[in-house]
């Protein structure tokens, strides 16, 4: 069988770490060169070992004050002891190491406290006694022994402390006893940074077991959060929500267990604030770690989120059922400001790519699933509609109030960014139409560039009303694309109406065989749609129409012609006044309300079929009063069109400039702006 001795190196070397044996180097140095003053000074070390030393405890002393707890009033924690109020009585006994290390190992944490405390009381005592003058390496060995003893229990304070989120039921008597422990650690060790040994800085010093109790917290705490599941990004796309939600689950059960053994600790242990500060601690560390890898758009509003909004709710530090313990209101940020902007900025930056692809795929599908499949766009009280105002509010909507969800400022630079990609948008699809226009013909683009003037002023309405926003860079731009917009409308309009106008008066036209609504059917494809266009601009454009059908008539008729008969002056007569009552009577149906315009083709008509020069000579004073723009050399064209001159007319060189020279100073005063009575007949001018 080994010695006693024997046997202490070798439990010394089974529990022995590595941070025990780098304390080895320079034992010896230190122990001879203090021996000199050690032996100098060992009869007034004697004298005062004499005294009542409050560097150490005696075994003796530890005893008594174990014993004393058994006279404190018994109460109860959940069943188990509570510190300073219910003690066994524990004998002090001398074991070896290897005994008090199997009494560490079943945790019996205070009787082999009272062991260790005795073992390093004796070899303090022997050390005073000048037992180990002639060996100094026994008197290494034995202070050794002790330190790894003391590092024992920390290590089981750790695995207690560990043990608490594990199975905290299982843990109350350890949480007891070990609170005890620690308590006797404090009173047999003052806190002082200078050992109650000379001869060894391993003996007598403060163990420090709270601060450690405070450690392990701190290590427990950050394992259990590592150790919330993470799928991988291949396993799902929700990766870092399904984290989180774990994370929160796991952390939340854990508060509840210690809740659950908060009566096992003296209120001065702060338990409870104590852990949610480490877990606060650990879950900041973490969520930097994960703030500071590639996240997506999406991963980056799940990690804002939850920081904002889940973190402090009752989906988990709020819940109802760790209430009152749980205080959350002197916690510290869980991310420094420097980090929270840096991922509030990359929010942005990732949203830009997002928010510009969803614009992109409002143009894709108006291209593929409407304009190529020629799809009619809908009707909505009697207006037509087009579902772009309503996606691009979507957008702005969704966007917004979940950065309004995160923060103020957050919500400031997302309508920005919103708006600048809007922007941006709007040239981009006018562009695309006016090119799909160009190079089809297709019955849907009335109804379409309809449809897109009217949603782009229920945008403009629509943002101003839900965000606040100043949209007068937005309103220039959809002013000019509605300017342009316009302009495609009436040179494809030209376009489909000019072949026909070429032929008025011609000798087809004059044998009418073809029908005389065909003018007015081309015009109305264009016409008709004007009426769902919100008002004033549908009113407006349709008044253009109007005057362009009636003005470019008029030139075509005018124009040089040969002569004709009585007879053909006839048939052209009630020809243009046929067309002239279609034509009226389709856009007057459509909505029109330029009625000013109705007597023009009436008058030249009635000129051109006319015998009598007294009634020819009253037409043209019914002509020029009705249209004071009117010119002297287009009055003459049209007499030419019936074969007749000024003078040929009836009237003299006199008459001649009494007439023109009225009709000269209404068409002066129309020309620089001062009849208003006239601003609405300007359709020789």
């Amino acid at each position: 069988m080994n010695s006693p001795g024997e046997e202490k190196m070798e439990v010394a070397s089974e529990v022995s770490s590595s941070d025990s044996q780098s304390r080895d180097s320079g034992f010896f140095e230190r122990g001879i060169k203090t021996m000199l003053s050690i032996r100098k000074s060992k009869r007034s070390l004697k004298k005062e070992r004499g005294k009542e030393d409050t560097g150490t405890w005696n075994a003796k002393r530890l005893l008594r004050t174990l014993k004393s707890c058994e006279e404190n009033k018994l109460t109860t924690c959940n069943g188990m002891e509570k510190v300073g109020e219910l003690c066994e009585t524990i004998e002090a006994k001398p074991l070896s190491v290897m005994e008090i290390n199997e009494l560490i190992q079943k945790r019996q944490l205070l009787e082999a406290f009272a062991s260790i405390k005795l073992m390093e009381d004796e070899t303090i005592s022997e050390w005073d006694s000048d037992k180990y003058s002639d060996n100094l390496q026994e008197f290494v060995r034995k202070s050794k022994d002790v330190d790894l003893l003391y590092n024992s229990m920390t290590k089981a304070i750790h695995s207690i402390v560990e043990g608490t989120l594990e199975d905290p039921t299982s843990q109350h008597t350890m949480l007891t006893s070990m609170v005890t422990l620690i308590a006797h650690e404090e009173a047999a060790h003052p806190n002082t940074d200078s050992a109650a040994c000379p001869g060894s800085d391993l003996l007598g010093r403060p163990r420090k077991w709270r601060e450690q109790w405070r450690e392990a917290i701190n290590e427990s705490t950050r394992k259990r959060v590592l150790k919330a599941p993470m799928p991988s990004k291949e396993e799902a796309t929700s990766w870092l929500e399904l984290h989180l939600y774990f994370l929160q689950e796991h952390l939340k059960k854990d508060l509840l267990k210690i809740k659950s053994v908060k009566t096992c600790y003296p209120e001065e242990y702060q338990v409870c604030d104590t852990y949610v500060e480490a877990f606060h601690n650990a879950i900041a560390s973490h969520l930097q770690e994960l703030s500071q890898g590639p996240l997506d758009f999406c991963e980056l509003y799940t990690l804002l989120d939850w920081v904002a909004n889940t973190y402090h709710s009752e989906h988990f530090l709020g819940h109802p059922e760790l209430k009152p313990e749980v205080k959350t209101e002197n916690l510290s940020l869980l991310l420094t400001p420097d980090d929270w902007d840096k991922l509030k900025n990359d929010y942005i930056a990732s949203a830009k790519g997002k928010i510009k692809s969803y614009f992109g795929n409002i143009l894709r599908l108006e291209v593929k699933e409407k304009w190529e499949k020629e799809v009619h766009s809908e009707e909505k009280e009697n207006l037509y509609h087009a579902s772009l105002s309503f996606d691009i509010q979507t957008i702005f909507a969704q966007h917004v109030k979940s950065s309004r969800d995160i923060s103020r400022s957050l919500e400031t630079k997302m309508l920005e960014l919103c708006m600048a990609e809007l922007l941006e948008f709007i040239p981009r699809f006018e562009q695309e139409f006016m090119e799909w226009s160009t190079a089809q013909d297709s019955p849907i683009f009335v109804p379409y560039l309809v449809a897109y003037i009217n949603s782009f002023h229920d945008l403009v309405s629509g943002l101003e009303k839900a965000f606040q926003v100043n949209t007068e860079q937005l309103q220039k731009i959809l002013a000019a694309l509605t300017k342009n917009f316009t302009n495609i409308f009436l040179t494809k309009l030209r376009t489909k109406a000019q072949p026909l106008l070429k032929k008025i008066l011609t000798k087809k036209w004059i044998l009418a065989t073809e029908r005389p609504d065909l003018l007015a059917s081309a015009v109305s494809q264009f016409s008709e749609h004007l009426q769902h266009m919100r008002q004033p601009l549908g009113q407006d454009l349709l008044h253009e129409v109007h005057k362009y059908v009636v003005k470019e008539y008029v030139t075509q008729v005018i124009k040089p012609r040969w002569k004709m008969n009585r007879e053909t002056r006839q048939q052209v007569s009630r020809k243009m006044s046929l067309e002239a009552a279609i034509i009226h009577k389709v856009l007057i149906d459509q909505g029109s309300d330029a009625d000013w315009l109705l007597p023009a083709i009436d008058h030249i008509a009635n000129i051109i079929g006319e015998e009598k020069k007294d009634k020819i000579k009253a037409y043209v004073k019914e002509l020029c009063q009705d249209y004071p723009d009117i010119r002297k050399e287009q009055v003459l064209a049209i007499l030419a069109l019936r074969g007749l001159g000024w003078h040929s007319g009836g009237w003299d060189a006199s008459g001649e400039r009494r007439f023109f020279g009225k009709w000269a100073l209404h068409r002066r005063a129309l020309t620089e702006g001062r009849a208003a009575d006239f601003s609405l007949k300007l359709m020789f001018l």
